[in-house]
């Protein structure tokens, strides 16, 4: 254990109803908040892609990511809303002679406390798809002592990976990208089957049929097996070296905007060249696919399982389908979005479907748990991050802080009067306070938005 040096520690420092500074104690660096007359000390770097948490926004009794809008508790360092998978350490403070002392937990990361089966429960999860759903409903299980039998079924070839990265950042290795090691399921008793795809489910008799031609019944089912890459219905598709997104991108990026493929031309069997609609003609030598995506729902078909018109699974709040027991998440998923009025949403997205896994591991354990997470995306296009939260389907106006063109922005999108969603550029942590203040319930006027208007936590 170490003890920082008091002297940059004082009262003082934290003298405000709730502030959060950044210390280093020892080589450890840590997030010191007093909330409420409280002291607490937790991990300073986010769990996700290792964020400083004190340049976020403080929130009551959690502290939200400025990059990804993770959210962990600062009296605890629990993980309270995704993305990431681990929780924070928590340190001991002690306040004696206005200076505050604070004692180091060495670990950087913490995984919450789990259990594994115990030996007579033959209560069957079965887990279909093996994206970020899936792993969260299996550790949200085992967090909360389920003793059953947990079978986590992926037509991949790999263990639950971070498939943001792929898109996100170069020369991604398989290693790199595991989000848990097979020693991980092995110590908790969740049961991986790779290479492995569910062809056709019978809810009456709560069985699934496998590609191998095996069959597993289940007492209670998770479907969150996802959605594919859509490709080109053009001539050329079949090419050696057109792509589907799936592999890092370029960043050089030049935009053909209100404009479509109409043709790939090849030679040697290889892309040459691509015909626009337009009758643009662009030369390439490799073709990457991006173009949306197909639901992994063909073998739901014939069964009493509810789905939307574009083969979604439609569910409940508690991620529930219209069949007992049988829940679904993820990409395949369309849930009632509560900051959208509850309006049907599909969002396929990281964090949302690590979401949906918690609260349907809950449900599933008959601890009623409604979906109430705010969405919350980021990507990556030459090299600047894009962050973007709530739900802007709709929006009949922009307002924006900033300029685009120096590359620094905040911009509101605007629906009757009031702020439906948010996109920002280098003005961190701006996204995360609009997800704070809908995580709160609370109403961002149009007025608040204007230009002139400063929020106290926004750089200037």
């Amino acid at each position: 254990m170490e003890c920082c040096t008091p002297k940059f520690l004082s009262l003082q420092c934290l003298s405000t109803s709730v502030k959060m500074m950044e210390v280093e104690v020892g080589r450890h660096n840590v997030l010191l908040v007093r909330s409420e007359g409280i002291y607490s000390a937790i991990g300073n770097q986010c769990t996700h892609y290792g964020a400083p948490l004190s340049k976020g926004v403080l929130s009551g009794h959690r502290v939200r990511c400025p990059w990804h809008g993770a959210c962990f508790n600062i009296q605890t360092g629990d993980l309270e809303e995704f993305p990431g998978m681990d929780c924070l350490p928590c340190h001991t403070v002690k306040v004696e002679n206005n200076k505050v002392y604070v004692s180091v937990n060495k670990k950087t990361k913490r995984i919450k406390s789990m259990g594994s089966r115990v030996e007579g429960v033959i209560h069957t999860i079965l887990l279909l798809g093996g994206g970020s759903a899936s792993l969260v409903c299996a550790e949200t299980l085992r967090q909360e002592n389920f003793g059953g039998r947990i079978i986590m079924v992926t037509r991949d070839n790999l263990l639950p990976y971070d498939k943001t990265r792929l898109s996100k950042v170069m020369n991604v290795e398989n290693d790199s990208i595991l989000l848990r090691r097979m020693e991980f399921f092995h110590k908790y008793d969740i049961e991986v089957w790779l290479s492995k795809e569910a062809m056709s489910l019978d809810t009456e008799k709560k069985k699934v049929t496998f590609d191998d031609g095996s069959v597993q019944s289940y007492d209670q089912l998770l479907i969150s097996t996802g959605c594919r890459s859509k490709g080109l219905e053009c001539p050329g598709k079949d090419l050696e070296n057109v792509k589907m997104l799936e592999t890092p991108e370029d960043k050089d990026v030049a935009f053909y905007m209100n404009d479509n493929v109409s043709e790939v031309r090849g030679e040697n069997g290889k892309v040459k060249e691509v015909v626009l609609k337009s009758g643009t003609v662009i030369p390439a030598d490799v073709l990457i696919v991006g173009i949306g995506v197909i639901p992994n729902s063909e073998f739901l078909q014939g069964t009493p399982i509810a789905m939307d018109s574009k083969s979604s699974v439609i569910v409940d709040k508690c991620m529930r389908t219209n069949v007992l027991e049988v829940f679904c998440g993820g990409d395949l998923a369309t849930f009632p979005l509560t900051m959208a009025k509850d309006q049907r949403v599909n969002i396929g997205h990281w964090q949302m479907a690590q979401a949906h896994g918690r609260v349907a591991a809950l449900n599933m354990l008959n601890i009623p748990t409604e979906l109430n997470s705010i969405p919350y995306y980021w990507t990556v296009l030459l090299g600047k991050n894009i962050r973007y939260t709530g739900y802007g389907e709709g929006y009949t106006d922009i307002v924006v802080k900033g300029k685009a063109e120096e590359q620094k922005f905040l911009a509101f999108y605007i629906k009757d009067d009031e702020v439906i969603a948010a996109a920002s550029l280098n003005y961190d942590p701006a996204v995360s306070a609009v997800a704070e203040r809908f995580a709160a319930g609370n109403t961002i006027t149009k007025k608040e938005a204007e230009p002139n208007i400063h929020w106290s936590c926004l750089p200037r």
